[in-house]
């Protein structure tokens, strides 16, 4: 999908194709492209002297992600986080800026993208130059990464209160366990995804291709995301406490498991040894001799039970 924007009043308009290219008088500040066909390239190519790149960079070194061509063509890759349905990624997204336009590529539609267009077409002079899209697009990133993390604030404090103020079972333990996995992924590719919009912001103004105030926005991004370490970090700790905790459930349960059996067996082992004592048959045993042998000897089985679960009670082990 081949989007084309232009300024109009300090604002993005959206433009048809036909009326956009480096000769005519819709001059684009932005082209961007969502997964774009051979077509659409074939424009790009046709109107702009542009050959896009191939979006799949995940062979690339890291200092490729940034660089600057001989004719003056500025590519810098970063990642976008996307957290849909509890399911969290990355997509890549190419940046070309050249003769003043922003040329981005990227293999599917971020939600960063569309509240940047919601944006820029509301709120006038957003946007002079294709710089300033770029940033924009950057600081809209940390935004969306700071959600994010309230996001995970409010799973971890309900699965918090799951596991700290209730009993918990091991089916509430899978689902605590499942439910913080997931979040523990999400806050990773926040962190992931703050990281590399810090490296490119920092390429930015490390390029001086800034003016005064695109440089000081930059700057503002930056502090920004290094407010947000501090966040992650919190956020790693809780997740791990709370793993420790529901772990720690999961153990007691098995405890609670095994303290049976244990009772059972310390319990059924008196009755056993009178059992087969009374078992052997000799002539002087009371079984073949006495009336009462064998009452006695169910008494005594029963006694021999019944003391050690009253000092188990007592103690305080069978709870």
């Amino acid at each position: 999908m081949l989007n084309i924007f232009t300024l109009a009043n300090g604002r993005l308009v959206q433009q048809d194709a036909e009326l956009c290219g480096p000769d005519q008088p819709s001059r684009p500040v932005w082209v961007d492209l969502s997964a774009p066909t051979v077509e659409e390239k074939a424009w790009v190519k046709e109107r702009f002297g542009l050959e896009l790149p191939d979006n799949n960079d995940d062979d690339l070194e890291e200092s490729a992600r940034f660089y600057e061509e001989d004719n003056g063509e500025l590519h810098i890759r970063a990642g976008f986080l996307v957290d849909d349905d509890d399911v969290a990624y990355h997509v890549r997204v190419a940046f070309i800026v050249t003769n003043k336009v922003l040329f981005s590529i990227h293999d599917k539609d971020l939600p960063v993208f569309r509240l940047l267009r919601l944006r820029a077409r509301r709120i006038p002079a957003l946007i002079e130059d294709a710089w300033d899209v770029l940033l924009k697009l950057y600081d809209a990133n940390v935004e969306y990464s700071a959600d994010a993390m309230e996001g995970i604030y409010d799973v971890l404090e309900e699965v918090g209160t799951r596991v700290l103020r209730q009993d918990v079972d091991d089916e509430a333990a899978a689902e605590a366990l499942a439910a913080i996995a997931i979040e523990e992924d999400l806050n990773g590719r926040v962190r992931r995804n703050v990281m590399d919009t810090r490296r490119a912001t920092s390429f930015l103004m490390r390029r001086r291709l800034l003016n005064a105030e695109q440089y000081e926005e930059a700057r503002q991004i930056l502090r920004d995301i290094d407010s947000l370490d501090s966040h992650t970090e919190f956020l790693f700790d809780k997740i791990n406490f709370l793993m420790s905790a529901t772990v720690g459930f999961i153990n007691i349960n098995q405890n609670k498991i095994i303290k049976i059996f244990s009772v059972v067996a310390v319990a059924l082992l008196p009755p056993t040894l009178i059992a087969t004592i009374y078992g052997m048959n000799f002539i002087g045993m009371p079984e073949l001799e006495q009336p009462w042998g064998y009452p006695v000897a169910l008494l005594l089985m029963a006694a021999s039970v019944a003391a050690p679960v009253i000092y188990f009670s007592r103690k305080g082990w069978l709870r």
